[in-house]
């Protein structure tokens, strides 16, 4: 048994300090590391009291990242140096070859660690973008512009939708070979201005349990692999997790090689395509619904920037359907019932609109429902 060790992440042009130890980490060569944000020393004892740095871990783990929730306690998965590798080279096959990248996510976390691991594996130095204070669309066209060869990036849904209100910053990413974007889904219609905009998406799914993406445009990379069991999404392959850290028995990981995730989804022609989480279903009158599947409706209006569905107590309903929108212009929620009203049961549109600013998020752009259910909570909705 060998020790884990903490690993601080600085911010910004600094977190290009930490690649030696990557080199390390992808080698298998060095004790297995729990990255944890320099900056950050509230989430940094959060980290530690949940997954124990100092103390003893199996061999084979090479890195535990941490799952991106901010409730409860956070889990670990265990990452072999194999598993991190057989990520990267399988994402430089589907990319069609190495490259350079770019570093415009929190490094603590897999999305932004691979990005790392990547330059690391291609023998490239990353351009980095500071995100400790926000995502500024601003730097992007210079920092684009350092790079050379193949050009990549990882984003999130939410810096995307800031990109296309900077026509500069719009411009330099459309310049780049590749942007894979993940981390939370992706509306239609936000996908549709990019591909408009000449920007090259690539859709991934995965998560920390297989060392990020794992699935590109719906198809499995190589060495991955996908079933579905009772319309939950299971994954397995060469880049699966050894399990969490101190919890060996999780369900999740009970079939050796294979992850079970909370997510719902169907295979068809061999591509892969989301439908929602399992463990965010809404009972409402009777009906089971899916935030997003009626997000993915909301998302078609022309006045909705971004939006979010949740489910909120209700005596006669059980739960009612209410939708957190970012909007382009002031609407109501008639204007978004009458919208959905030729795609949704009248069961799953909207109950209640409440106009904000901005939606919460939580890791590296994903929504966080926790946290919007209460300020929902304590605001008044919309006419």
């Amino acid at each position: 048994m060998s020790v884990l060790e903490e690993l601080k992440i600085p911010t910004g042009v600094a977190a290009a300090d930490i690649l030696p130890r990557l080199v390390d980490v992808l080698g298998g060569s060095a004790p297995a590391v729990l990255p944890v944000p320099a900056s950050d020393p509230r989430e940094t004892r959060r980290l530690r009291d949940a997954l124990a740095p100092g103390n003893e871990i199996e061999d084979a783990a090479a890195l535990v990242v941490a799952t991106s929730g901010t409730t409860g306690t956070p889990k670990g998965a265990m990452l072999s140096a194999s598993a991190l590798r057989a990520s990267g080279e399988a994402t430089a096959v589907r990319l069609g070859g190495h490259g350079s990248w770019l570093l415009a996510l929190p490094a603590h976390h897999i999305a932004g660690l691979q990005v790392l691991m990547r330059s690391v594996l291609a023998g490239t130095d990353p351009v980095i973008l500071d995100v400790a204070g926000g995502f500024d669309t601003s730097l992007l066209p210079d920092a684009i512009g350092r790079m050379r060869g193949p050009r990549y990036t990882s984003l999130v849904p939410t810096q995307l939708v800031k990109i296309l209100d900077d026509a500069a910053a719009t411009e330099a990413v459309a310049s780049l070979d590749a942007v894979l974007l993940g981390g939370a889904a992706t509306p239609i219609p936000l996908r549709e201005r990019a591909v408009a905009a000449g920007i090259r998406l690539i859709r991934t799914y995965g998560m920390s349990e297989t060392a990020g993406g794992c699935v590109y445009d719906g198809v499995p990379l190589d060495g991955a692999l996908l079933r579905i069991d009772s319309g939950r999404v299971v994954l397995g392959g060469s880049t699966i997790a050894l399990g969490y850290r101190g919890m060996p028995d999780h369900p999740a990981f009970a079939e050796p090689g294979w992850f079970r995730t909370d997510d719902a989804g169907a295979v068809s022609g061999g591509v892969l395509s989301i439908s929602g989480r399992l463990d965010e279903a809404i009972s409402t009158g009777g009906l089971t619904v899916v935030p997003q599947v009626v997000e993915a409706a909301l998302a078609t209006h022309p006045l909705v920037r971004e939006c979010a569905v949740l489910g909120l107590p209700d005596e006669r309903l059980g739960q009612k359907v209410v939708v957190a929108v970012v909007a382009h212009e002031p609407l109501t929620l008639l204007d978004l019932r009458r919208h959905v009203a030729p795609t949704l049961d009248p069961t799953a549109a909207p109950r209640e609109l409440y106009l904000v600013d901005a939606l919460p998020t939580r890791g590296p752009g994903k929504l966080d429902r926790a946290r919007l259910r209460e300020i929902l909570a304590a605001s008044s909705p919309s006419r």
